[in-house]
């Protein structure tokens, strides 16, 4: 619940913008150039932010690193509710991209490495499922209060809850997992027996998961090879097929979600307060996709939930694009049933991707597969500002529908992980 906190709060962060950006535009003048810039400059922090908390998680523990990522959105966000200008805004939402691409990241690690072998891919997407409920939250805030107290509304209420939170993610117990990795066995087992108690004295069966065995029966230390062991021999295949997921998934998913309120308020030119409800929707459709994702994804698993995904979202994108992107209503309906399609895999690629890595590099590399959002994330936007304004919108979504495609093809290639303990899938 608590790290489920923080999380809520990075969904909030990466998606407030998009919902102050329509009274931007008017208010400072900003052109479609401008505004795709200032949306991708968030994920140029990002970039930045999973990269270095991913090894700061991995040299000074999860908890540590997540609780500064936390404690940076916070503070940033308070920064650009005073921010006054394109330029002081656009320096604000890159530095706070740091402490948004640093939490996930680690969380994701955080929660995987506390999660049972069985049932684990429900146990994780119900915890993850706080992500979308954090964008639709947000779509929901927008839509209702910036109309009536203006965008820096959507700042404060980000910040002020963000500092509290950064003082219960610090007083977390640390992940057993990473302890062990570090020669803290003592402590290690601290945890594990308080996790152990919580759960039989609530009724519950207790899995032996390999973390105590490893305490009476400490390996010997596998020498780290540095962030860059993810493209060694034995990881090389599984960190393409993950980082071209990632491009993919998030190049259309964030390109939707961050340029459909404006789109419907000045493509589709619906009133403001409207076309902010109407956006909101599609993470509404994330969530309700997503529950049904946590129920089956350990039957179904990961490989072909994530090809489902990616098929579907491509279709429905290429329906809008070749059929009816001159359509509001039909935008409305398809735009957001695909997102809510694409947003499930995204859900699952913070499942999956601290799965396929051991222990000391788990951090590492899920921080580098999530650079790759980044960096997709950031050419997103202003590619859809440019091809709006020279193609039309059709275009766009006939390019989301074959990067969505392309995503499809990468996930035949995933390696499936259901039921499988941690230790197990690195060896």
């Amino acid at each position: 619940m608590v790290m489920g906190s923080a999380t809520f709060f990075d969904a909030y962060n990466a998606l407030s913008l998009a919902y102050a950006l329509p009274i931007l535009i008017r208010l400072w003048h900003i052109t479609p150039a401008e505004s795709g810039l200032l949306l991708g400059a968030g994920y140029v922090g990002q970039l930045a932010g999973a990269l270095l908390f991913g090894w700061l998680a991995e040299k000074y523990g999860r908890v540590f690193s997540a609780a500064g990522a936390v404690a940076i959105m916070s503070v940033m966000n308070l920064a650009c509710a005073l921010a006054g200008s394109f330029n002081t805004l656009l320096v604000c939402r890159i530095v706070q991209g740091i402490g948004v691409g640093g939490e996930m990241p680690v969380a994701a690690t955080y929660i995987n490495e506390l999660s049972r072998a069985q049932g684990r891919g429900r146990f994780f997407l119900l915890y993850e499922m706080i992500f979308p409920l954090g964008l639709m939250a947000t779509g929901q805030i927008g839509a209702w209060l910036v109309p009536v107290f203006g965008w820096k509304i959507l700042f404060l209420i980000g910040g002020v809850p963000g500092l509290f939170i950064t003082g219960m993610v610090a007083r977390l117990p640390e992940s057993p997992r990473w302890l062990v990795s570090q020669g803290r066995w003592e402590e290690a087992a601290k945890v594990i027996a308080k996790i152990e108690s919580s759960s039989t004295g609530a009724g519950a069966t207790v899995e032996r998961d390999p973390v105590p065995a490893l305490l009476a029966n400490p390996p010997m230390q596998t020498p780290v090879q540095g962030r860059f062991e993810v493209l060694s021999r034995a990881y090389r295949g599984r960190t393409l097929v993950v980082w071209a997921l990632w491009a993919c998934s998030y190049f259309v998913s964030n390109g939707l979600n961050n340029w459909m309120p404006s789109l419907y308020n000045t493509v589709y030119h619906l009133p403001l307060q409207q076309a902010l409800r109407a956006a909101s929707m599609t993470n509404v459709a994330q969530v309700a996709l997503l529950l049904l994702c946590a129920l089956v994804i350990d039957r179904a698993g990961r490989r072909n939930w994530m090809m489902m995904a990616f098929l579907a979202g491509a279709a429905l994108l290429a329906l809008l694009g070749f059929t009816a992107a001159q359509s509001a209503l039909a935008v409305m309906i398809l735009a957001t049933v695909s997102y809510g399609a694409i947003g499930s895999a995204n859900a699952v690629l913070y499942l999956y991707t601290p799965e396929i890595y051991p222990t000391r590099m788990r951090a590492i590399g899920t921080g580098l597969a999530t650079s790759w959002l980044r960096l997709a994330s950031a050419i997103g936007p202003p590619l859809v500002g440019w091809m709006v304004g020279l193609q039309g919108v059709g275009s766009v979504f006939i390019l989301f529908a074959v990067v969505s495609l392309a995503g499809a093809v990468a996930a035949r290639n995933m390696l499936e992980t259901r039921g499988r303990k941690l230790e197990e899938i690195a060896a």
